[in-house]
């Protein structure tokens, strides 16, 4: 069975290249829109001995959000959404992680958007482990979860001349993390 962390109590840094937070939310109530952001930082801390008091803290800039379609993204950027300018930073701090079954686990913990703080759970399923070319030890997750943007005070919307809205309330979001040991 593979284990979530070292034996011994170690701290992991996001490799930013390899890792990606993406999200998607229904455009129109019959299409799909697609976003990431491209910039986080995240930092992993645990110990395989005590799963239950390991923590994960993930950061990301507002302003790195990327649609495709800049119109759009200064949008969202605005304080029709995340209001950048003040709300510079998402972000995430687990309470509890727990194992579900093996290589995945219950990660639940606080998700802060434009300043507001509300409880989430992500589903995160451990990718691997292995040493790089360089000599440093690395682990990957994946984590998935859907929220209600209007918990989060993601309120703007346009109605529809046919009833519906312009912006659905669900958001996916999906995590891909790529950690490297830091030096001890």
């Amino acid at each position: 069975m593979t284990t979530l962390m070292t034996e011994t109590p170690a701290t992991w840094q996001v490799d930013p290249v390899h890792s990606h937070v993406e999200f998607s939310v229904r455009h129109l109530m019959i299409a799909t829109v697609r976003g990431r952001f491209a910039e986080l930082a995240a930092t992993l801390t645990g110990d395989d001995g005590d799963v239950e008091h390991a923590a994960i803290d993930l950061a990301i800039p507002a302003a790195s959000v990327d649609t495709r379609e800049p119109q759009r993204d200064a949008h969202l950027r605005s304080a029709d959404f995340f209001d950048a300018d003040h709300h510079p930073h998402i972000r995430f701090h687990s309470t509890r992680i727990s194992r579900t079954r093996d290589d995945v686990f219950a990660v639940e913990g606080a998700l802060t958007i434009r300043g507001v703080t509300r409880p989430i759970t992500l589903t995160v399923h451990r990718g691997g482990r292995a040493r790089d070319p360089w000599g440093a030890e690395r682990v990957a997750y994946s984590a998935t979860t859907t929220i209600s943007r209007k918990d989060f005070g993601l309120n703007w919307n346009q109605v529809l001349e046919t009833g519906g809205v312009l912006v659905g309330d669900e958001v996916t979001i999906s995590i891909d993390l790529e950690l490297v040991r830091a030096a001890s």
